[in-house]
């Protein structure tokens, strides 16, 4: 049977850069013409916002966060290398990467032999843009993980080469950042797109608000898949896996709830507070909150690549595991709340009650 290990990290783009340069999303948001003229200066946002902004413009408060989110990602490497695993498989958002005007799948598994990618452009290692990493697949594994899904109800897309891009940087950055000090990563890989970005993914191209040309309402894309279908793929993946001669990862990478996309918040910082919730019902085992997360309630927060984590939380639910490490980092200012997670298999001996 096989052995499967969970794990949640964040591929924050900013981390590649430098510590000055950590509050660009913001000071960006700050050009939004719609912005009220108060909030564009920090005497009138949060506190907390002020603080971590500092004098410096947020610098000061960038080494910090790089601090914390090192030292969660070096904790999961551990767990990953101690795991010994025959494959990772790694769910994360495609902001128009591969999904674009020609084809955008609900989510979409990569069954590629090799994953060639650079670096991010002016990136924290001084590593030159043609620089180029070297990933295995696991055609094999992909394989066996699409005939499973397909043969238990879901349709699912599947690759042998890239569209338009070699690797999504959710799924670039994060073997990047979990090779932060580049001593080598050499699992074999399955990256598992999913449409986070929904009725964004072209109107937007899953990046940030065009401020000067939104697009209308009739402009927008159909939904990403709801929470609960993704819960249920988490799951069904677990389900299979766990039939499999492999070790596996089941890894989630994205931040949860983004700055740009929180409306409410006039793009300036997250919902903490709805992500906070989230993590909660994950840390205690309530995966009937997950489960039943409101698609509207995804949009609302910002929360558009907290759907990658649906799938781990399906992946716990039928494993019946709650994480043995957690944490959550937030912000004011870098634009994303991100959280680290670890489930490893000794957690089955504490099985919890599905809920």
């Amino acid at each position: 049977m096989g052995e499967i290990l969970v794990a949640g990290i964040t591929h924050y783009p900013p981390l590649a850069g430098r510590d000055e340069a950590m509050s660009w999303i913001l000071k960006r948001m700050l050009q939004n013409p719609q912005l009220p003229e108060r909030l564009r200066t920090p005497s009138a946002w949060p506190a907390g916002m002020r603080e971590e902004w500092g004098l410096d413009e947020g610098t000061a408060s960038a080494r910090h966060h790089r601090e914390r989110l090192l030292k969660a990602l070096r904790k999961t490497r551990a767990q990953i290398d101690a795991f010994h695993p025959d494959l990772i498989v790694i769910w994360g958002d495609d902001q128009y990467e591969n999904f674009r005007e020609e084809i955008v799948p609900p989510y979409c598994i990569y069954a590629h032999d090799t994953f060639e990618f650079g670096p991010p452009a002016h990136n924290i290692w001084n590593e030159p843009a043609d620089k180029r990493f070297r990933l295995p697949g696991h055609v094999a594994a992909a394989k066996y993980l699409a005939s499973g899904l397909i043969e238990a109800g879901f349709d699912t897309a599947y690759s042998y080469r890239p569209l338009h891009h070699p690797l999504g940087h959710a799924f670039a950055n994060g073997i990047l950042y979990l090779d932060y000090d580049r001593k080598g990563f050499a699992y074999p890989t399955i990256p598992f797109a999913i449409n986070c970005y929904g009725r964004q993914v072209i109107a937007q191209r899953g990046g940030l608000p065009n401020f000067e040309n939104p697009p209308s309402e009739a402009q927008l894309d159909p939904p990403a898949p709801t929470p609960r279908r993704l819960f249920e793929l988490g799951a069904a993946t677990a389900r299979i896996f766990s039939q499999s001669r492999w070790r596996v990862v089941l890894l989630a990478s994205s931040g949860w709830s983004h700055a740009f996309l929180t409306a409410k918040n006039q793009y300036l910082f997250p919902d903490t507070l709805a992500d906070r919730e989230m993590y909660d019902a994950l840390r205690t085992g309530n995966y009937d909150l997950w489960r039943n997360y409101p698609a509207k309630a995804v949009e609302e927060s910002g929360q558009q690549e907290l759907l990658n984590w649906m799938c781990i939380a399906g992946a716990l639910a039928e494993l019946r595991r709650a994480p043995k490490e957690m944490e959550f980092i937030d912000t004011w200012i870098f634009n994303s709340s991100k959280c680290f997670l670890v489930a490893p298999p000794q957690a089955n001996q504490d099985r919890i009650t599905p809920s």
